[in-house]
């Protein structure tokens, strides 16, 4: 009886090791456009079990690694949304982390910090310099975490879409002072009912004033509205819409297929007829899944080759 119990605990032990992922600090040092302040992170679980964070001061990846049986050198760093006021890290974090790595992709769900004028000097670049921090991580430690680090993709959520899609354009002239050279490109992106433009007619409104304030200039809405700042250099693009979408407008994801098109970016995407917003995995309108949609794109595209 005793070896039998000794047994279980040590397959018990096995198996809560295999499901436990590492959480790693974004920065080593000091955090960029980071100031003292009195700003304490919250995390909050639902009645239903999804958990929201806020009030991010101290930005983490949470590492869930491929099988070793299924590896196969791609990554994505998933971004969730929450309007840039919180991350519903669970369904559009976690959940997808996990269907990711069933198809022997690495994922590196990203805690980024939210726009708050306490804690940062420029808010509106808080999470922009987190995003690309992420991807100048995971390319640097491409080794430990057994990817290429020229197979690295950005998969963002609502606002973590916009985030994404920023990421996805703003390449060229990296933020921050970081002197290692490393690339901050996506190699390609996967964006879930995305928040896109800033504009007046297409913004989501909580989005816009969380990053930019209530009374952005012209010039900044320009800037962060996503389908403006799109050329040919941008990363193949796989998106997602629900036409009922009553949050972010499916034009949103339209504007950016049309600019992709425009520069001749490689693009794809699925729009439902119902959905509405924030979905996650499951768009419990239609029997078609959207992420076997993405797993035969990934695999025309051989970032699922071994």
């Amino acid at each position: 009886m005793r070896q039998l119990v000794v047994s279980l605990f040590v397959l018990l032990t096995s198996a809560s090791s295999l499901s436990a992922q590492a959480v790693e600090p974004l920065y080593s040092g000091t955090i960029p456009n980071s100031k003292p302040s009195e700003v304490k992170e919250t995390n909050v679980t639902l009645a239903n079990g999804g958990v929201r964070i806020s009030n991010v001061v101290q930005p983490t990846l949470t590492v869930f690694r491929a099988p070793k049986d299924k590896a196969n050198g791609t990554a994505v760093v998933v971004c969730p949304g929450g309007g840039y006021a919180r991350l519903s890290i669970d369904h559009e974090g976690y959940d997808v982390a996990k269907r990711l790595n069933e198809l022997g992709i690495t994922a590196f769900v990203l805690k980024y910090r939210l726009p708050n004028d306490q804690s940062q000097p420029d808010k509106a670049t808080a999470p922009l310099l987190d995003a690309q921090q992420a991807l100048r991580l995971v390319r640097q430690r491409a080794k430990d975490y057994g990817i290429d680090p020229a197979r690295v993709g950005l998969l963002g959520f609502s606002a973590g879409g916009h985030l994404a899609s920023t990421a996805g354009t703003h390449f060229a002239q990296p933020l921050g002072d970081d002197k290692s050279g490393t690339s901050v490109r996506p190699d390609f992106l996967v964006l879930l009912y995305p928040v896109i433009s800033f504009s007046d007619s297409l913004m989501h409104a909580g989005s816009r004033t969380n990053l930019l304030g209530a009374n952005p200039a012209a010039e900044q809405v320009r800037l962060y509205s996503n389908e403006l700042q799109v050329t040919a250099q941008t990363p193949p693009t796989f998106l997602v819409h629900a036409q009922d979408d009553k949050t972010v407008k499916v034009q949103n994801s339209l504007r950016f297929y049309e600019a992709c098109l425009h520069h001749r970016v490689p693009v794809e995407m699925h729009l439902y007829p119902q959905g509405g917003h924030g979905f996650g995995l499951n768009n419990k309108t239609t029997k078609d899944q959207w992420f076997e949609r993405l797993q035969n794109w990934l695999d025309a595209g051989g970032w699922l080759r071994r």
